[in-house]
């Protein structure tokens, strides 16, 4: 079955929404792929616009500053993992089993099949594994904050927290453990990646390390 995925961005974070227009569309789309191929310190929206054949002050029009690019990108893939959580976990009865699946989402490259989308997915997963703290971890994150820009983010947290809840009801910390699964699966996908002995990954596929790593540590944790 097909089907396209839609979700509504904080208006906040643009100048013009880029889901109404096709070279909104396409300059996201666009610039995953530079932001992927250069990292986001090498990417400008000067790139972006020789990429695209049109000229930066276009660009201008629907985003202040790369920044923003940046969170807009990442407002998608928040909000296309909340939908993933839902949609993949329903079926699945045992809290376990569920917590299972989370870690596994985490993980692994988002999948292809699910809705269509022009964004390449698997850009999109290496650009948060990361790029994604880049967003937050910055002076002015209260300012920015006060916007609700980041409430995708939180969205899925509180979904995991829930599920974290439903597994051990008298766990004491199921947003921290929430929000603590999400990041570490980014660093440790990152660190055994690049930086190896930062991790116990021992050469062995990045995915099926951090799926392990998490899994245990969630087992450990809840009991």
């Amino acid at each position: 079955m097909d089907y396209s995925l839609s979700f509504r961005v904080n208006e906040k974070i643009y100048v013009r929404d880029p889901e109404g227009t096709e070279l909104g569309k396409q300059m996201v789309k666009s610039a995953i792929d530079l932001i992927y191929t250069l990292g986001f310190e090498a990417f400008t929206f000067k790139k972006l616009a020789t990429q695209m054949n049109t000229t930066e002050a276009t660009i201008y029009r629907y985003f202040e500053n790369k920044h923003r690019l940046l969170l807009y990108i990442l407002n998608w893939y928040w909000s296309y993992m909340e939908y993933l959580v839902v949609f993949q976990l329903q079926p699945i009865a045992d809290p376990k089993a569920k917590l299972d699946r989370l870690v596994e989402l985490l993980s692994d490259d988002l999948p292809e099949s699910a809705g269509q989308s022009d964004y390449n997915k698997k850009y999109l997963h290496q650009i948060v594994i990361s790029e994604s703290s880049k967003v937050y971890l910055v002076k002015d994150v209260k300012e920015i904050n006060s916007n609700e820009v980041f409430k995708p983010y939180k969205d899925l947290c509180a979904r995991i927290s829930e599920l974290i809840a439903a597994q051990n009801p008298t766990y004491a910390f199921p947003h921290s453990l929430s929000s603590t699964l999400v990041e570490t699966a980014h660093s440790q996908l990152f660190f055994s990646m690049h930086l190896p002995r930062l991790t116990d990954a021992s050469g062995e596929n990045q995915v099926r390390f951090v799926e392990s790593f998490l899994k245990d540590l969630v087992n450990r944790v809840l009991g």
